[in-house]
């Protein structure tokens, strides 16, 4: 073989490959709650690890990427203690949530028991106390308690609406707020809703769902509706909101990305005394007209150290979601870098093709 080709088989050679076993203690109730329904927790930590799990009664051998197999087994460990202290069964949200938290072992069982301390925000809803599950979701609520205008910018399956709702509905149950008001631009018809048939409610309902879908999760359907009918939850389409000016309410503007820079200052200049604004976006999924900028990427430039306003991005590793959605935003997240470092590239080259013209 070559000298190249030798290069090129070190290069392609697969990373270590390691074969770790753990055995647990023979209790079948235990490990029935660690294991789910036919294995599904293990064949979840094999999804989001990339390894496999293979298990023989209460021994388990974990097979992968030495890094990513150490991972799994202190998992294993880990999640097998919390069972035998907790005696409640893991459910593949469990195990999700444990590698979406950093791995932090103990995390649930201290916020369960109010060892987290009182920095850590905790909201009231209907259905739980909620908190942060990553790092920049606690620093996200932090910055909306602390913070009148707070702007929470990242990716998809991240949480940042479904947080700005839930510090929406704790505030207006605590009284700090009288009224709570969503919004989202409706892009897809241009904002020219009188043209479509039906009244308001049909017009902007496809447009506004996901922030219906949140409320009615945390506060319930029918308490939901009964506060929409006395005006108390407000939702429309960015539109309606010009000319007015919000008091004492809670604002969320949702699908910011999709604003112009108009929109924006518009919105943000109608939060009125007492009022707290949560602005929401993901700056790679802009569907306004090419060469129209979006009003988020423009407030994120210009407001970006204004006091009393707050940013928090949120990346990949927040997603809370399935586990191939944090892939998938890393592929796009990849390949749109590589896209802007070749147009860089292009425009260097097109400059010192000028510069040897003249």
């Amino acid at each position: 073989m070559s000298e190249d080709g030798k290069k090129k088989a070190m290069n392609e050679a697969p990373a270590k490959v390691e074969h770790l076993s753990f055995v647990a203690a023979d209790n079948g109730a235990a490990l029935a709650h660690l294991c789910g329904p036919l294995d599904e927790n293990l064949r979840q930590m094999e999804t989001i690890l990339n390894v496999t799990i293979s298990r023989r009664g209460a021994q388990f051998r974990v097979t992968g990427d030495a890094h990513a197999a150490r991972r799994a087994l202190r998992a294993l460990e880990v999640l097998l203690d919390r069972v035998n202290r907790t005696g409640k069964e893991l459910t593949v949200d469990d195990v999700q949530w444990h590698f979406v938290g950093g791995d932090d072992v103990y995390r649930t069982e201290q916020m369960e028991s109010g060892e987290m301390g009182a920095g850590e925000p905790v909201l009231k809803t209907r259905r739980r106390d909620l908190r942060g599950r990553t790092p920049n979701q606690r620093a996200y609520l932090r910055a909306i308690l602390e913070h009148d205008i707070s702007f929470g910018i990242g990716p998809a399956g991240t949480g940042k609406t479904y947080l700005a709702v839930a510090a929406a509905v704790d505030a207006f149950e605590r009284g700090t707020v009288e009224r709570i008001v969503l919004t989202r631009p409706a892009v897809e018809a241009g904002e020219r809703l009188g043209f479509l048939p039906g009244d308001l409610s049909q017009k902007v309902d496809p447009y506004l769902r996901p922030l219906y879908d949140a409320l009615f999760d945390l506060m319930g359907f029918d308490k939901a509706q009964r506060l929409m009918e006395r005006q108390s939850i407000e939702v429309a389409p960015l539109a309606y909101m010009r000319g007015r000016t919000l008091n004492n309410a809670f604002v969320i503007l949702d699908e910011a990305q999709n604003t112009t820079g108009e929109q924006m200052k518009m919105f943000l200049t109608r939060i009125g005394f007492g009022s707290k604004a949560v602005i929401t976006g993901d700056i790679t999924q802009i569907d306004l007209p090419k060469g129209v900028l979006s009003g988020l990427k423009q407030a994120s430039r210009v407001l970006e150290g204004v006091r009393g306003i707050s940013f928090t991005h949120f990346r990949s590793s927040d997603v809370v979601r399935h586990p191939l959605v944090a892939r998938i935003v890393e592929a796009y997240d990849a390949a749109a870098q590589a896209e802007e470092a070749a147009r860089k590239a292009e425009r260097e080259s097109r400059r010192n093709d000028r510069r040897e013209e003249n």
